[in-house]
């Protein structure tokens, strides 16, 4: 079973995931951050890993150490998780809608962060989090699972829809990516 825990503690945050990489998408996610809440509430159920994510931050700073430190943490439970990565797919390259939004998300889990962000925002928070911010959020995200990840929201006028597009695509990019497909190593060079 591929499942993860990760305990991460800084003098600004205390972060608790656990992840399943084989689960039905069922989450518990406790971040304070209310939007970001949605958001990874959406990764569990559109990808179908069960995550559960408890985040006790400094918001009295602001939201930015609490979603780069669950980044971190969801990213580095992603990639324990998976292991040795023998036989997974590897790669998925989509487009998700969401009503006038439009995201098109390629993934690789290659073992080389690699991040490309192309998300135009108008407003400068959706909900209690700066839009910045998820930008940071995935930039540690990959970095810690060590993914090539490229995004890019194509359109769209409401930038609620744009970054729930986002990580719908990414969600399903994953549970396409991770599917077992072999007994193989999904690398020409035998070392991912």
């Amino acid at each position: 079973m591929r499942v993860a825990e990760i305990n991460r503690e800084t003098l600004e945050t205390k972060v608790a995931v656990k992840l399943t990489v084989d689960g039905t998408g069922k989450s518990s996610i406790q971040t304070g951050v209310g939007f970001l809440d949605h958001m990874l509430t959406l990764l569990a159920f559109h990808s179908g890993m069960d995550i559960n994510v408890v985040c006790e931050g400094d918001l009295y700073v602001d939201d930015h150490h609490s979603v780069e430190d669950i980044g971190l943490a969801l990213g580095q439970a992603l990639k324990n998780a998976l292991g040795d990565k023998k036989g997974i797919k590897r790669y998925s390259s989509l487009f998700i809608p969401m009503d006038e939004s439009l995201c098109r998300i390629a993934l690789d889990i290659s073992n080389r962060p690699t991040f490309v962000y192309n998300v135009p925002f108008t407003r400068e928070k959706i909900g209690n989090i700066d839009t910045q911010n998820f930008k940071e959020f995935l930039k540690s995200f990959v970095n810690e699972a060590r993914i090539t990840l490229h995004i890019d929201v194509l359109y769209g006028e409401n930038d609620h829809h744009k970054i729930e597009a986002v990580f719908k695509a990414l969600a399903r990019a994953i549970k396409e990516a991770v599917t077992v497909t072999s007994n193989k190593l999904p690398s020409s060079k035998g070392v991912l």
